[in-house]
């Protein structure tokens, strides 16, 4: 890609989508279908993430996959016999949505060989950078960020302050187990920024206990690395089963004086990476559909008093335990 840094907006030239993962809590169904391809109402969540990558200003995707999973990059390919075929029947809507994904973003695949963490998929896309880039994202395709333009944000606090830049979020502390917890620091007084959505990170805890984590801010799937990134991620380490896990070598820059801030992101985020976040996202996309919305708004308040009954019922069926008699 010969396009100048300068002419993307946000400095941000690749976004790198790791799409290696078995999908196993999918399975059955992805024995033959990435988790990536899988839609969210019509559209897939790989597509998503490239509409996303292009609202920033990104012109290249690096899709990290595994050699046998490269049915995630012919959903961008061009399926001229199918468009072919659309445009004769005159269903221009739909040649329009077979086209989209590819108008959106270049991608380029990037093979991992074996799943060795995070930190190893990211680093594999070093080899594909132009010499020009400084600054890579990082967009985890199992995590749907809305509404879309945390990372545009996320630009702006690397304009003012430098470094890298990540999306948090807030959960419950007796959620904090499930999530890499950031301890965090103000940002100075004279900063031009919200200091109640910007935070400056000292440290990084993975998957800590309620009451040893330092805050309530979680990582989710959204960075903003500083190119020095692929330099720590070959200087740490492999952890638990040989993964190279990105979270150290983000605590290996911070140690070394690398500014590190996050973004508290306000809106909401669905995880598309288990059934438990993916249907209630397809819910979420679906009742915001100008088609769907409002039918499945019907369906949805005529299944839910199905179960109300349902469960009624089972509770009156139910003996009274005999503490209560």
């Amino acid at each position: 890609m010969n396009s100048s840094i300068s002419t993307h907006r946000h400095g941000v030239k690749t976004v790198i989508v790791p799409a290696a993962g078995m999908g196993t809590r999918f399975l059955p169904a992805t024995k033959t279908v990435p988790k990536e391809l899988l839609p969210v109402v019509d559209t897939p969540g790989i597509e998503l993430i490239a509409e996303e990558a292009n609202a920033l200003g990104a012109t290249r995707l690096a899709v990290i996959v595994a050699p046998n999973k490269q049915e995630v990059m012919r959903h961008f390919e061009q399926f001229p016999n199918l468009v072919e075929t659309l445009t004769a029947r005159g269903k221009f809507e739909q040649v329009e949505k077979v086209q989209r994904a590819g108008k959106l973003m270049t991608p380029v695949a990037v093979e991992q060989a074996r799943p060795l963490g995070l930190g190893h998929a990211v680093g594999l896309a070093e080899s594909v950078l132009d010499d020009d880039e400084d600054v890579v994202a990082v967009m985890l395709p199992d995590d749907l960020v809305l509404p879309m333009g945390v990372v545009e944000k996320m630009a702006a606090v690397r304009a003012e302050l430098g470094g890298s830049v990540l999306c948090a979020v807030e959960v419950p502390r007796d959620e904090v187990f499930n999530y890499g917890v950031f301890d965090i620091a103000e940002i100075p007084a004279d900063c031009d920024l919200p200091a109640e959505r910007v935070k400056r990170v000292v440290g990084m805890v993975e998957k800590p206990d309620p009451a040893d984590a330092p805050s309530t801010l979680v990582a989710t799937g959204r960075y903003l690395l500083d190119r020095g990134i692929f330099d720590a991620l070959r200087r740490i380490e492999p952890g638990k089963g040989g993964e190279i896990q990105l979270t150290d070598a983000i605590e290996l820059m911070i140690r070394e004086g690398h500014p590190v801030h996050i973004v508290v992101h306000e809106g909401k985020r669905h995880d598309l990476g288990n059934p438990a976040g993916y249907i209630p996202a397809c819910v979420d996309f679906g009742l915001s559909h100008p088609t769907y919305g409002p039918g499945l708004k019907r369906a949805i308040t005529a299944i839910l008093a199905e179960h109300v009954v349902d469960d009624e019922i089972e509770s009156a069926r139910s003996p009274e335990p005999a503490a209560l008699r």
